[in-house]
């Protein structure tokens, strides 16, 4: 019996066969030369060629993905394509006499370290110039590309880490499990997994001692991994797949505490595939639909015409039901070319999101005019919020826009202290708050969340997050709302959207803080409905008071689970 341990990142328990991803493509050798006799310029040409072939595979990939997924293979199929890799692995292959992989190689390592010298956003794209290299290497010498194995019967992907190209291709339906030797809990693979709700476990160091084609139990609840598979694992991971299959179909809908009191379990989505899927998981409605995919990877502003096309078509899986909208969330890790300022130091303490109103004020309002537009199409109701908002003028300005076109409710996104600790003056001018966890964790505790150097303090359970949840929550009632009502009946309704709302465990401290709805990727839903059905609001209230007086997130976190058997039960 063998047993690993690695991070955990996604919950779940199966049962399963590993299969092992390629390794990387091995570094030519620096001192690979053009073999005697070779031709230069036939040479040379061999490197475009394979260029091509590996951006034509790229975009067979993309045709059967979707979403962001889609998004992230066409993208690294344009940069397979890019003149600036190809021309320069030539280059070195006409006048340094190198070998078209060496060459490809070298080039690669040019233009990434060229990338990351730019920082922020471009830096980020140094990874898919790596994985393009590696890529056009395997095409040149005639190898398998990397990637996730093509296979039919479901199967536990191990792997070192995966490319971007990669994470896009994950199929749930094939892949049921993913386990890495590398890669933190704030890596693009581990909140792919959380997007997908794929059962998942980082930084295993001795995964690869397990050979491929064992079967293994992976508890990724614990971040386990064994190869004796018993029948309590059996019925651990049978139990988990019922959880999965459980759909929010009583009537009603939202997840039923143990006293009966209702919380709203929404959706997050970025379009109308995302929205269709979410329809059919029994959300109800969308707790944060993430506008800003429309406008990425654009080097213009979309028009009012396509942008109201694209929010009906998302509204219409959802007649009936509300769907928050959040206005474009640019900047960051997110630059948008016609609004953005690419040369600022710190991006993420810039003009980003609603405060690019302040000087390119169009962009903001032409696209609540498409958002008024697409609502008078739709049997949906729109509630639109503005990301990073810090003053209750800021707040005011916006609530004013919405309601000149008939937006309402108009609220904010708390992802900032200031609007935490003055929610009560914030509510009193709009109408809802929606807590964006992920950036009111990296504010509040004044750590990149892009870097996983600092994964340890980009935790939503540090009590100084919860005590702004429950700021948020207090101001709430100051400013009108009901104490003891959830839902549509709170005059003043807050929301969490962040990553914290798929954490069942920790959805129940949310709840327990005051907050009305959770909204989440749809394959968590289950999870947190079940684990809210075994508490009252009572409990939940006792377990939130702990956590927000715990000294640390690993004490807030053990707290809860103390209190909440299910969790173990349940594999979460």
């Amino acid at each position: 019996m063998a047993q690993y341990t690695g991070v955990a990142v996604s919950p779940g328990r199966v049962v399963g066969t590993i299969r092992t991803m390629a390794p990387p493509v091995a570094e030519p050798p620096a001192t690979e030369k053009l073999p005697e006799g070779a031709d230069p310029a036939v040479e040379a040409e061999r490197i475009p060629a394979a260029a091509a072939a590996v951006q034509a595979a790229l975009i067979r990939l993309a045709e059967r993905a979707s979403g962001d997924g889609k998004k992230i293979l066409e993208a690294t199929a344009q940069m397979a394509a890019d003149p600036s890799l190809t021309q320069t692995a030539q280059g070195f292959v006409l006048s340094g006499g190198k070998s078209p992989a060496r060459a490809v190689w070298e080039a690669g390592d040019q233009v990434a370290s060229m990338l990351e010298g730019l920082g922020g956003y471009m830096a980020e794209r140094a990874t898919d110039v790596r994985d393009v290299r590696a890529r056009i290497v395997a095409e040149l010498r005639g190898e398998q590309a990397p990637g996730i194995p093509d296979l039919e019967e479901p199967f536990i992907l191990t792997a070192i880490d995966l490319a971007p190209a990669d994470t896009a291709t994950l199929d749930p339906e094939r892949v049921i499990a993913l386990v890495t030797s590398d890669g933190g809990p704030q890596s693009h693979t581990a909140i792919l997994a959380r997007q997908l709700g794929l059962p998942a476990i980082v930084a295993a160091k001795s995964i690869h001692e397990f050979a491929d084609g064992t079967e293994v139990f992976v508890d990724a609840g614990l971040g386990t991994i064994t190869d004796e598979v018993t029948e309590e694992h059996h019925r651990f991971a049978e139990a988990w797949t019922e959880l999965q299959k459980n759909p929010l179909t009583y009537e009603g809908g939202g997840g039923v505490l143990e006293d009966g009191t209702r919380v709203q379990l929404l959706a997050n989505i970025g379009n109308a595939a995302d929205a269709e899927k979410a329809a059919a998981a029994h959300a109800d409605g969308v707790g944060l639909f993430r506008t800003e995919f429309l406008f990425l990877d654009r080097e213009d502003e979309p028009s009012v015409e396509e942008q109201t096309a694209a929010y009906s078509a998302a509204f219409a899986h959802m007649a009936g039901k509300k769907v928050v909208v959040r206005t474009i969330d640019a900047g960051a890790d997110k630059p948008l070319p016609f609004l953005t300022d690419a040369d600022e130091p710190n991006p993420a303490l810039g003009v980003r999101a609603y405060r690019t109103s302040w000087e390119k004020r169009s962009v903001l309002t032409n696209q609540l005019d498409a958002i008024a537009a697409a609502a008078k199409q739709s049997e949906a109701t729109p509630w639109v919020m503005a990301p990073m908002i810090s003053t209750v003028t800021e707040t005011e300005d916006f609530t004013a826009l919405c309601r000149e076109r008939g937006l309402e409710p108009a609220g904010i996104m708390v992802e900032t202290p200031s609007a935490a600790i003055t929610a009560d003056r914030q509510l009193a001018v709009c109408d809802f708050a929606s807590i964006g966890t992920n950036d009111l964790t990296q504010y509040t505790m004044a750590a990149d969340r892009q870097l996983g150097s600092l994964a340890h303090l980009n935790n939503p359970w540090q009590p100084a997050v919860l005590a702004l949840v429950k700021a948020t929550c207090d101001g709430a009632r100051v400013a009108g709302g009901d104490p003891e009502a959830f839902g549509e009946k709170a005059d003043k309704p807050v929301g969490v959207c962040g990553e914290a709302a798929g954490d069942p465990g920790l959805a129940v401290v949310l709840v327990g803080l005051g907050v009305n709805s959770l909204s989440m990727t749809p394959r968590s839903l289950p999870a947190v409905a079940k684990v809210l059905s075994t508490v009252t609001l009572e409990q939940a209230k006792e377990l939130a008071a702990k956590a927000v007086a715990a000294r640390t997130a690993e004490d807030a976190n053990h707290l809860v689970r103390a209190g909440l058997p299910i969790l173990g039960e349940l594999g979460l």
